[in-house]
């Protein structure tokens, strides 16, 4: 894919925190107009990772653009161009909802009208309301009118449904769908593998600071390949069996048995299940053999210095 097509474009990247190694050469590209989600266990460096991304770390190795440029130099105008909701916020509590997106908007330069970004969020009736006085699915709603008032190009959200119950949680996949749809690109980082699997285009699975697996949801570790698995009833006795041919399969019983097939259930892998396959296998190469992944020299790169 050509580089104006690329969003994101990170090759090698590598951070370490003392013996840590946070980030252990680390790959991974976003095209522009699509979501990718970013999952990995706690402490396999995603949000070390999106920190540089955003501009916020600097790395120890390794080549990083985003929108073009390198963040660990972007300047003023690069950052107009990018929208953050971190995962928690508090600042200004006893701001209003309009009071806060109308401050906010004035530190860009082409902002969005604060009033539509408002309406978008579907804050309208409690645009009067203080910050503070907010439930956790409004405060997340004001946290994106914040992200996106700027009009951004690329949009990260950390975590951003944490704490929602399903109804608030569903109805903020639409605005995030909707943000999509108008164009922008978003990096998503969430524990909610259902949400990965409704909202991106494309997953990228991080496991002990690199990226193991990358894919769409449908695809991920040959997730439409794996063999299906048939259960059912027969003689008093739950029967199943994996299978590539599944229709054949149940053909068959439906004629053994005489049409009907109790307790059938025909199971593919879900998302979930072959993440957790993905992180089980990586972290039991990591077991044996413990120096497959050496600590990197520091390379300083003109980018980094």
């Amino acid at each position: 894919m050509d580089d104006n097509d690329l969003a994101v474009r990170v090759t090698g990247l590598h951070k370490r925190y003392g013996e840590k190694r946070a980030v252990d050469g680390l790959d991974l590209t976003v095209a522009r107009g699509e979501i990718v989600a970013v999952l990995g266990p706690n402490g396999a460096g995603k949000t070390t990772s999106v920190e540089i991304l955003e501009g916020y770390r600097h790395r120890d190795a390794g080549d990083v653009r985003v929108l073009g440029v390198d963040p660990q130099t972007a300047g003023r105008d690069w950052r107009a161009r990018i929208g953050i909701v971190l995962q928690s916020t508090n600042d200004l509590a006893e701001a209003s909802v309009s009071e806060l997106v109308h401050h906010f908007a004035r530190y860009y330069p082409d902002p969005r009208d604060p009033d539509e970004v408002i309406d978008a969020v579907g804050l309208r009736e409690k645009a009067r309301t203080r910050s503070r006085q907010l439930s956790g699915g409004q405060r997340r709603r004001l946290d994106v009118a914040l992200g996106i008032v700027g009009r951004p190009e690329l949009l990260f959200l950390d975590e951003p449904t944490t704490g929602f119950d399903p109804e608030a949680r569903h109805a903020f996949w639409d605005l995030i769908a909707g943000l999509r749809d108008g164009g922008t690109t978003i990096v998503l980082t969430t524990h909610y593998l259902e949400e990965a699997e409704h909202l991106a285009d494309r997953v990228a699975v991080v496991s002990a600071g690199r990226v193991v697996a990358v894919d769409t949801p449908a695809d991920l570790g040959g997730r439409s390949a794996r063999r299906a698995v048939v259960r059912w009833v027969e003689a008093g006795a739950h029967r199943e069996e994996q299978t590539d041919a599944p229709t054949a399969l149940v053909a068959a019983l439906a004629g053994r048995l005489g049409g009907e097939v109790p307790g059938l259930q025909v199971v593919r892998p879900t998302l979930e299940d072959v993440y957790l396959s993905l992180i089980a296998d990586d972290q039991a190469g990591d077991a044996a053999t413990p120096a497959a992944h050496p600590a990197p020299a520091l390379v300083t790169t003109e980018a980094s210095r």
